[in-house]
């Protein structure tokens, strides 16, 4: 399944998404060398990655056969835990625990290949309507910085 947005930092890590339904969505990770850190097992900063993409792919699922939300999601707080090393094939799972107009609360997780743990996360989201960003100026930033 194609990722709706082309994100060019997400397509280099290879994240395949598997589900992206009813508020929740699944991504599959399969890390290459480049993922790894200096104790040859995935990048916690892959492992954090991979858990924010997915549930804010959650956040956005279109629900009852609908389309996806319009709306982009920008992360407000992330917690992870770390349970054991990223080795293999990864699954990511995440759901929308509650949702408002403006903010979507959800959870993940991810897994090794024998379904055992390997970290945990929980996030908000803030809802936000999408804007062209091609050299404008957002949030004091110019969009080429």
């Amino acid at each position: 399944m194609d990722f709706p947005l082309q994100i060019p930092f997400v397509q280099s890590l290879g994240f395949e998404l598997v589900r992206f339904e009813d508020g929740e969505a699944e991504i599959h990770f399969d890390p290459q060398e480049g993922h790894l850190n200096s104790f040859h097992v995935v990048h916690g900063g892959a492992l954090m990655t991979l858990l924010d993409v997915v549930m804010a792919h959650a956040a956005r699922s279109p629900n009852a056969g609908g389309l996806p939300d319009e709306r982009g999601v920008v992360t407000v707080e992330m917690k992870t835990s770390f349970m054991r090393p990223g080795l293999g094939p990864l699954k990511a799972e995440a759901k929308v625990l509650h949702q408002s107009s403006t903010l979507a609360f959800c959870e993940a997780a991810v897994t090794n290949e024998d379904a055992e743990l390997v970290a945990h996360a929980t996030a908000t989201f803030k809802y936000l309507r999408r804007l062209p960003v091609g050299g404008r100026l957002i949030s004091g930033l110019r969009s080429s910085d």
